[in-house]
């Protein structure tokens, strides 16, 4: 299975949740809030071969994201992946605005074309779109999508990839935007621990109720399902890596 955008390291035992995707063969992408974050969990996952993590500058943050752009330049050689990045133009984080743009702008300057981005795009779905189109970043994967289905629409026009978490499958929105996701640009995420399933944190393991939800779908075979989510990361990561 493949969870492509994971707080790993905000469980309370990080390395027990890493030592779990690597027994279980989940593909896990460990996404970071700030480059400091990053630079404490790098080593740990190094000699793993399913968990990787991602170099992070999280919306929420934006107040100390300019302290951290030089360690963010620093740390950007040691991964192939950048997340969460993006914008949040919710109420929550609507203040922010201005400081927001401005550190994702600097973010996707930095990365070029052979990364892998997982974005936060609360709120701000076209700006995210048209910031990617501006400095012509290929490789992103929207998660935990919660704009219009239009707006998953265009964004799969221009190539992009969503990674649908069980939250999504429970709403009525989200069931909407998975049915117009082409199935080629699919991929599955837990964001753990953010999520609660039976009054207890999520973990990557429970992603396959993604891929039973995809199974009914389309009407196709589990095994059909992680045969095509495990394809389409590794086709993102060769394309990347083609670049």
């Amino acid at each position: 299975m493949v969870d492509a955008h994971c707080h790993i390291d905000l469980y309370p035992n990080p390395l027990s949740v890493i030592r779990a995707c690597e027994q279980q063969g989940i593909y896990t992408l460990g996404v970071t809030n700030l480059p400091s974050h990053f630079k404490l969990g790098v080593e740990h996952v190094r000699p793993c071969k399913r968990v990787r993590l991602a170099l992070g500058m999280h919306p929420l943050y934006a107040a100390k994201h300019r302290a951290e752009w030089a360690l963010f330049t620093k740390c950007l050689p040691m991964t192939s992946y950048v997340g969460e990045v993006g914008l949040d133009f919710s109420a929550e984080c609507i203040a922010t605005q201005s400081q927001q743009i401005e550190s994702f702008r600097f973010v996707l300057k930095q990365v070029g074309e052979r990364k892998i981005l997982s974005l936060h795009s609360r709120g701000a779905e076209m700006q995210v779109l048209s910031m990617l189109s501006e400095h012509r970043v290929p490789h992103a994967i929207f998660h935990w999508f919660t704009g219009t289905v239009e707006q998953a629409r265009q964004i799969a026009a221009a190539g992009y990839y969503f990674s649908v978490n069980p939250a999504m499958i429970r709403s009525k929105k989200g069931r909407a935007i998975i049915s117009v996701i082409p199935r080629g640009q699919l991929l599955t995420e837990s964001d753990g621990p953010f999520i609660k399933i039976q009054h207890r944190s999520i973990e990557p393991a429970d992603v396959r109720e993604v891929y039973d939800y995809i199974a009914m779908l389309y009407r196709i075979s589990l095994r059909e399902v992680l045969t095509e989510v495990e394809s389409n990361f590794r086709g993102l990561i060769h394309k990347a890596l083609q670049q």
